[in-house]
């Protein structure tokens, strides 16, 4: 597996957000806004049927829980308010896919078949393009939306130990090598705090 790296600007961000929304390219707008809000692997965003964002009232839910395909352990997954507001934009586009609550969220658009998930590689293509589009020079793919949450999780601030809980670690090591923590960017913390 090829390292890659978290969008780290913010800027950048709501770019490919409006590039996607001015094509109409609302599944993809839904995949990068659930992508870098919930922290998952692309292979359980994958798997997310429209159940885990409908209630049976066709209500938006607050939360769902998944199981993780890799570890296996329970996610708790928030709907947050960026993430309402998209699938809102999504429902409206594809009024079809909430007829029935086992329909994939990311559902083969070339097939025009809801109850066909997008395959890794057609997600892979899509995120690689879209950072290209608006000029991110790096090595980015699927696993870019899970760094993502993680860097802006630590730039806002949020405690390691909470992100190594969210991202399922083991170890508060590989959370740090995770997110690209250095010894050096830490001992700078340090001579900065200066108490």
């Amino acid at each position: 597996m090829n390292f890659v790296e978290p969008i780290r600007d913010r800027k950048r961000i709501a770019q490919i957000k409006n590039q996607l929304r001015g094509e109409g390219r609302y599944r993809d707008l839904l995949l990068f806004v659930v992508g870098i809000n919930t922290a998952l692997r692309i292979s359980d965003l994958l798997q997310l049927r429209i159940s885990h964002f409908l209630d049976e009232h066709n209500h938006i839910r607050r939360r769902f829980a998944i199981k993780e395909e890799k570890r296996g352990k329970r996610q708790e997954v928030v709907i947050n308010d960026s993430i309402r507001e998209t699938l809102d934009e999504y429902l409206s586009a594809y009024s079809g896919v909430a007829s029935d609550p086992d329909n994939h969220v990311f559902f083969n658009s070339k097939a025009n078949r809801f109850n066909e998930a997008i395959k890794r590689g057609q997600a892979w293509k899509f995120i690689t393009s879209i950072c290209q589009d608006v000029g991110l020079r790096g090595n980015y793919g699927t696993h870019s939306l899970r760094k993502t949450w993680g860097y802006h999780a630590r730039m806002s601030g949020v405690d390691l130990a909470l992100i190594m809980y969210k991202l399922n670690h083991a170890s508060l090591a590989y959370t740090k090598r995770y997110l690209g923590i250095t010894d050096d960017e830490l001992e700078e913390v340090v001579k900065r705090l200066n108490l």
